[in-house]
């Protein structure tokens, strides 16, 4: 199978579960901002509530999803050197992943709270941490030897100089190349540098409507458009619409993907995450545009009904059950 090796924040998701009243007090609802170490903290104070802590991160989630499903993975990265460091070090192995490319930074490992009100919608501040100390020349060949695609995670526009890095060791070894644009916040800071990323550079594009919007300037009813208009730089675009499906454009046609009903909704965070770990898992093994989003849709259905980024055993179970039912059996 192809290897997948993704790049971006090793970040730790601590998540609680809050009312409104909290957020109205903290901000606007929703979306993603970069806070500072005494930020985090200030929030943490202020909880009355109990934090679960789980491994997270954009391309972390995308690549913890995809070592369960079986595609072979390894991570670049900086996580810190403390307890939470270790902790995400060994969850990737204890998934299935590679954690040889992950780097040991100086400061505490980054951390996002993850703050979920009674409607699933997540909103999170994230402190980077030693993610931040990531710089471009502790990038090797060796970790990208035997690899066949790389994933991105938006985020890392923040660390230029690592981005660039990565794209070119990438393709020096023939990888195809993913990129999730993960925040509408940051595509509205970085819009003229995104463009000329995915353009040169990017095989595959996923973002939600929110971030799509974002970028091509279409409204939030008009996915069609901007999906058609991510097509012109990249092969595939995807546009993410939640319960409403998928849409995706490959070679300027149109692909409407249904979403899978959840049972119910406890927790949205890392639904995009692993919406994407399915589709690479599934294209990258020679699957259809169609069944790659049939299995993206299966996995983010279950995770919603988590908290958190993270699947139980069972699901997994039911997961590989599904793919071998539907795919297996047919071949």
């Amino acid at each position: 199978m192809k290897k997948v090796v993704g790049i971006g924040s090793p970040i730790i998701d601590e998540i609680a579960f809050v009312d409104d009243s909290f957020i109205k007090r903290i901000g606007s609802k929703g979306g993603m901002k970069l806070i500072s170490e005494s930020e985090l903290n200030s929030i943490k104070k202020d909880l009355d509530y109990g934090l679960t802590r789980l491994p997270g991160g954009s391309s972390g989630n995308t690549i913890f999803a995809l070592s369960k499903l079986g595609t072979p993975t390894s991570f670049i990265g900086k996580v810190g050197s403390c307890d939470s460091g270790s902790f995400y070090r060994k969850s990737l192995l204890d998934s299935g992943g590679d954690s040889k490319s992950l780097k040991v930074g100086l400061n505490k490992n980054g951390s996002c709270i993850s703050l979920v009100t009674p409607d699933g919608e997540r909103t999170m501040r994230t402190y980077l941490g030693a993610s931040t100390e990531l710089s471009e020349n502790e990038l090797r060949d060796s970790d990208f030897n035997h690899c066949d695609h790389l994933h991105i995670e938006g985020f890392m526009i923040q660390n230029r100089s690592v981005l660039d890095r990565s794209i070119q060791l990438a393709k020096k070894h023939n990888c195809t190349i993913s990129f999730d644009l993960a925040s509408f916040e940051i595509v509205f800071q970085s819009k003229d540098q995104l463009h000329s990323i995915l353009n040169d550079s990017v095989d595959i594009v996923l973002a939600n409507e929110h971030e799509a919007s974002a970028f091509t300037g279409y409204s939030l009813t008009e996915s069609e458009k901007s999906v058609n208009f991510l097509n012109k730089l990249c092969p595939i675009a995807i546009v993410k619409l939640g319960s409403r499906g998928s849409i995706i454009s490959s070679k300027q046609k149109i692909y409407r993907i249904d979403a899978i009903p959840a049972k119910h909704v406890v927790d949205t965070t890392g639904a995009g995450d692993f919406w994407a770990a399915g589709f690479l898992h599934g294209i990258l093994s020679g699957k259809t545009i169609e069944e790659s989003a049939y299995i993206a849709s299966q996995l983010g259905s279950m995770v919603i009904q988590n908290h958190g980024g993270t699947l139980t055993d069972n699901q997994w179970k039911e997961i590989h059950l599904i793919l071998k039912t539907k795919f297996v059996a047919n071949e």
